[in-house]
């Protein structure tokens, strides 16, 4: 198994998106990016997750699922590459009086996982950063972590469509984000970049991946734009 010191894996810090690392997006990621935390947890609480939890959130970016999670549970681990976004995390952390958070910059591909394994492991708009090779490669790292019974849950721009399809479905998810001020909401141009220059790529790519890292797949819920996935998965 890949264990994350291999000179052959490439650099995440790279492959993290140009925004990621940007001082100025990340102050402003909150109020253009609801993760809508708050619905989340508690979903997970229904579905088992505790005081004794021990909980690992990959891409954590600003810590909205991390500090949401935080007070239901015994153990968050927040991996991030970027050290933008660890910054700030680390500010919120400091500025709670929670104390069962651990920073840790590193990636899918590089987080080495101390402990108890992962009740649960939280990914949201992260795993799209890794080209589908990559990707199968971090989903099994992932399972690895994870005890027997534990949950995945996975959020991202996962495409829904058939190929033929491509450029319709595009123009339309463009086309809702007219606004030309990156400081009101995401810009047709960012959804461009994403497109271009990111690895976001199809469900029925993805889902024999999750499957093959030795997840199943419990709940799969597809938004209308079929731009996005949201999964729920059980090691």
């Amino acid at each position: 198994m890949l264990t994350g010191r291999e000179a052959w894996i490439p650099d995440e810090l790279a492959t993290a998106g140009r925004e990621n690392l940007d001082a100025v997006h990340v102050a402003r990621y909150d109020d253009k990016e609801d993760g809508n935390a708050v619905d989340d947890v508690a979903m997970l609480v229904a579905l088992g997750i505790g005081p004794e939890s021990t909980v690992i959130d990959v891409g954590a970016g600003t810590g909205q699922f991390t500090l949401a999670v935080a007070p239901h549970v015994r153990r968050v681990v927040a991996v991030d590459v970027s050290p933008v976004m660890l910054e700030r995390l680390r500010a919120k952390v400091e500025r709670s009086d929670m104390t069962n958070i651990e920073c840790v910059q590193a990636g899918f591909l590089t987080y080495e996982h101390v402990g108890d394994g992962a009740d649960l492991i939280y990914s949201r708009y992260a795993l799209h950063h890794l080209p589908d090779f990559w990707k199968a490669v971090a989903l099994t790292r992932l399972a690895t972590m994870t005890r027997p019974g534990g949950i995945l849950r996975l959020w991202d721009v996962v495409y829904a469509f058939d190929v033929p399809e491509t450029a319709s479905v595009l123009e339309r998810w463009f086309a809702g984000y007219a606004q030309d001020r990156i400081d009101e909401g995401w810009t047709r141009a960012e959804l461009e970049e994403h497109v271009r220059d990111e690895n976001s790529t199809f469900t029925w790519l993805l889902e024999p991946m999750i499957q093959r890292a030795g997840f199943t797949i419990e709940e799969a819920v597809y938004r209308d734009d079929q731009i996005f996935a949201q999964y729920v998965c059980r090691r």
